[in-house]
């Protein structure tokens, strides 16, 4: 029998596959990491020193530009205050400091120096996504850039793989490849 009157079998099979592609390329939800070992609590994770290194790509993947950056978190209530110092590859260093603050069991808002408004996180299972948009011209939003990062933390508990695509006005202009560890420690050297 077949599945739609009056449709040939190779149509129907034509439309079955589109239904399946479609389904296949549904957005990526916090929610599917709920059972995800170990639990990623960014609060945790970043108290204390932190460094990262990593690689920034083109829209077509091709390396741009490395980074480093060092980290340190302090309680300050119920907010965690995280410093974070980059440095990239052709010298240029910047400072962001970030206020972040857990909503709920699974929600989170922060704020940072650079950061239009309030940015929102959702936390689950090993994985942590977060939303924000960079001034990079504070008072011209058609400057600004749009920052979704894909946090999955690894079963040392330690390590952070940290995926992140940029935007502007709707458009991917790069992606970001990050590797975080947690404690004090040499950082990889960038080289020139």
């Amino acid at each position: 029998m077949m599945p739609w009157p009056h449709v040939r079998p190779h149509v129907s099979a034509a439309l079955i596959a589109c239904c399946l592609l479609a389904a296949g390329c549904r957005t990526l939800q916090p929610e599917s990491f709920a059972g995800a070992e170990p639990r990623f609590e960014p609060e945790k994770f970043f108290e204390g020193p932190t460094r990262s290194w990593g690689v920034i790509e083109s829209r077509s993947g091709r390396p741009k530009s490395r980074f480093r950056t060092e980290m340190m978190g302090r309680r300050e209530g119920s907010d965690l205050v995280i410093t974070q110092d980059f440095t990239f590859e052709d010298g240029h260093q910047q400072q962001r400091i970030w206020r972040v603050r857990r909503i709920d069991d699974h929600r989170y808002e922060a704020t940072a120096n650079d950061v239009v408004g309030v940015s929102h996180g959702l936390a689950y299972g090993n994985t942590f996504h977060w939303e924000y948009t960079v001034a990079l011209r504070p008072g011209n939003p058609l400057a600004n850039l749009r920052f979704k990062l894909w946090m999955y933390l690894q079963a040392d508990g330690e390590t952070m793989i940290n995926k992140v695509t940029i935007s502007k006005l709707g458009v991917i202009l790069a992606r970001t490849t990050e590797h975080f560890h947690r404690g004090s420690g040499p950082v990889p050297a960038i080289s020139r």
